[in-house]
């Protein structure tokens, strides 16, 4: 209901008026049953535009820290993030992360859809990077299509860091489903995962029009960029 509310009357409309998003493909979403929708990642109202413009109820896959905040603010935080159905994901790799993902699980069995950013992070520079498999064991497992979707220009209406919104168009651009039922059962293979989700990449990459790295993982890259930045930071410190 609380989704309903805010997509429909609320945060639907205004965005709507305001940003006046632009979408391409929009057939290519399955009218019923389950589907993962696999979006590159420039910002974070990545999260917000997608479900405004797609017809049904997106349920999206958010890094965990978003529902562990403390005190008062924390709690809200948390509390709506659930109400608009975002699922924690712990991306810290392994288990804690396999275990994550019987979330987004539940959701494909019960024939919704499910956002999910393969690349597991923001892009720090506009590239596209490679992407974690997690994508292609909800794929395999659920046996459900994998919708590619481009976010475009959202990275220059709320770049990282930014709270409001710059106001300037975006667009959304939906690829035809991708069929990996060739690969029914190998869902333990790590080979066919990595197969699977460098296609996924692949194809996103086409859509967005962005630089593809496909050996290294966004994260990395984002750990390097603070490290560099902390360096630049205790230089100065020192000449001071």
């Amino acid at each position: 209901m609380f989704y309903w509310f805010v997509k429909h009357l609320v945060v639907g409309p205004l965005l709507v008026m305001v940003f006046r998003p632009w979408v391409s493909g929009l057939r290519h979403v399955p009218a019923a049953g389950g589907a993962i929708l696999a979006s590159n990642h420039l910002s974070f109202s990545d999260s917000v535009f997608l479900p405004v413009v797609v017809p049904r109820p997106v349920a999206f896959l958010a890094k965990r820290e978003y529902f562990t905040g403390r005190g008062p603010k924390g709690r809200l935080t948390a509390l709506f993030f659930r109400l608009i159905n975002q699922l924690p994901m712990d991306r810290s790799g392994g288990a804690a992360s396999a275990l994550s993902l019987t979330a987004g699980a539940e959701v494909l069995r019960d024939g919704k859809l499910l956002g999910i950013y393969p690349e597991g992070t923001r892009s720090p520079d506009g590239r596209m990077y490679r992407g974690k498999v997690g994508v292609a064991t909800l794929a395999l497992q659920a046996g459900v299509p994998v919708v590619p979707v481009a976010m475009i220009g959202t990275d220059k209406v709320q770049p990282i860091g930014r709270i409001i919104p710059h106001v300037r168009r975006v667009g959304i651009i939906i690829g035809p489903p991708l069929d990996f039922s060739r690969f029914h059962g190998q869902h333990e293979d790590r080979a066919v995962l990595r197969t699977v989700t460098d296609e996924i990449m692949e194809t996103l990459s086409r859509l967005s029009g962005q630089d593809y790295v496909p050996d290294v993982y966004a994260a990395t890259v984002k750990a390097q960029l603070a490290q560099k930045k902390a360096g630049h930071t205790d230089d100065d410190a020192a000449r001071d």
